[in-house]
Formats: C-alpha cells, structure tokens, sequence
C-alpha cells in the first residue's frame, strides 16, 4: 500500500481512507458491487460512492457487515477501515433555527462546509421566496456520467426586495472537476464560493429586477460538467421550504440505458421510501412531487 494510504488508514478521515483504499485497489464502483456480490453481500454503487464522498457512512448491522467484507475485496487489514467510523452519530431531526425552519446548510451531511460556503454569499432572501414550480433535467453521457443538469424555477416573492436565488451544487466525488454554473434566462451569475476539496459550489444568480411583494420570475439556470463527468449513480434535490410542484427528469444516453431504476424520497426523521421505474422508449424517466418538503427527493440507478 502507499505511504498516504498507510497513514490514512491510521488517522483517518473514514471518506479519504477509503478513496484511497479504492484507488490503490484499481476497482471502479461497479466491479467493488460486482466482487461484494460474489461473497453474498449487496450494495449499490451509489451507497459506496456516498461513503467515500462523507455524504452517508456505514453505521446499521448491515452496512457493517458489508464494510468487513469491502475491507477483504481492497486487500486491506481487517477492522482498519471500521476503526475510522468512531461512535454512531446521532440520529433525529436535521438542525433547525431559530424561526423553526430547517438550517440551510441542515440537509447536507456535513453541514458545516455547506453553511461555511453560504456565509460568503447572500442568502437574506431564501426564506422571502416561496417556491411554486421546479424542474430539473439531467443529461447523462454514454460513459454514464452527469454532463448536466438544467433547472427551471417559478418563485414568487413574499416581501419586497428579492433579488437573488442561491444554487447549492455538491458532486460525491471531490477528484472530479468542479461544476461550472451558467445563467440561461432572466437571470445572471453574481458571488460564486468554490471548494474544491469538497467537491461543492455556491453560486448567486442574480434576478434581472428587484422583486416586490407578489411578483413572481421565472428562471433557467444551468450545471455543466467537465466530460465524461462525475458518475455517481444518483441526483436528487435537497428541498429546505417546500415546492408545490416538482419535476425531475433523468435523460439516460442510449448507450448506457440503466439495468435498474428507482426514484426515492427522504424526509427529516431519515425515513426513505422508493419505488422501481421504468425508463420510456427514448430512455429517460421522470417523477412528480406536489406539496413536498421539508426532505430530499431522487433518482438512482444501477448499471
């Protein structure tokens, strides 16, 4: 093993101790599935990708279970990587502030890059704007990669004085590039925050006009990767204040239709539910949210 692995295994991060175990073992996401299968044990490619990145972490009998076995498949010694966990972390609601409503940064695992990242733009506004309409389309490569993503919103301020929309972008694996966000319509790029390390990005997009009470706007926006782009097997939205109407689409590349699909909701307790879908015959599947939120709502699939 190399010497930054040996010294991660002995002082951790668990998220970098096992990028670094995967990486020295030349396994892709897909063939750790496919070796953990052979030993009886099933776990998704969006699961590992989520405990490499910090986003979620082993912690139920199951998933510890699994990660013995993971340990063996990278050729590790056994209970290094388990070691790194520490105590099981609180379980409960997401943090909530002051006026009862979640924290900004509260949906993301590690919350405190997230609201690091909003504290150098600004977000006076978040809770002024409620959200009537959203719309995501995700554009997959032939590699199975997110290329990108255009989102539409409808808004409609509740106070005088909107003026921006904050975009939160956050890719499970940090070693890819960065997103770039761009303005499509009725808006432009203001205060943009980038950490690179944690694969996040905070970008302002400026409304064309102030808002006064009542007004609505519409805006595009999009995110675009740098090829084939990151393959995470999975997108969802994080919603802090509910959304009337939500659409997601997930345009797979005919070259890479999944074996598998599933879209999925996650509420502030952590409780998941899911259900199968079947891409149509141009290969892309959608879901329909109306009146959601507080909570997280996806897609993830299999290849």
């Amino acid at each position: 093993m190399a010497a930054d692995l040996h010294t991660l295994l002995d002082t951790g991060p668990f998220p970098a101790a096992l990028r670094a175990a995967i990486a020295a073992r030349g396994l892709g996401l897909e063939r750790l599935r496919q070796r953990l299968l052979l030993r009886g044990v099933r776990v998704s490619p969006a699961t590992l990708s989520y405990w490499q990145s910090g986003r979620s972490r082993p912690e139920r009998r199951d998933s510890l279970v699994a990660l013995r076995h993971l340990e063996a498949v990278l050729e590790v010694p056994e209970g290094s990587l388990a070691a790194l966990l520490g105590p099981p972390r609180p379980r409960g609601r997401w943090g909530y502030s002051a006026n009862g409503l979640p924290a900004i940064g509260a949906l993301w695992p590690e919350s405190t890059p997230v609201t690091q990242a909003l504290g150098q733009v600004d977000t006076s506004w978040d809770e002024r704007l409620t959200r009537l309409s959203q719309h995501d389309r995700v554009h997959l490569g032939p590699e199975g990669g997110e290329l990108r993503t255009v989102s539409r919103q409808v808004l409609r301020a509740e106070a005088d004085g909107p003026d921006r929309w904050v975009v939160i972008v956050h890719t499970d694996d940090p070693r890819h590039p960065i997103p770039r966000v761009r303005p499509l319509r009725n808006c432009t790029l203001g205060r943009v925050t980038k950490d690179a390390g944690r694969g996040l990005i905070v970008a302002e997009l400026l409304f064309d006009r102030t808002l006064a009470r009542g007004d609505t706007v519409l805006t595009e926006h999009e995110v675009v990767h740098v090829p084939p782009g990151p393959i995470d097997g999975n997108y969802e939205r994080k919603f802090r204040l509910p959304v009337r109407e939500y659409v997601m689409e997930v345009c797979f590349d005919p070259a890479r239709r999944p074996l598998r699909c599933e879209q999925y909701t996650c509420d502030d307790q952590g409780v998941e539910e899911s259900r199968p879908v079947v891409p149509d015959p141009g290969g892309s599947v959608h879901g329909v949210a109306l009146n959601f939120g507080p909570g997280c709502y996806g897609f993830r699939w299999y290849h």
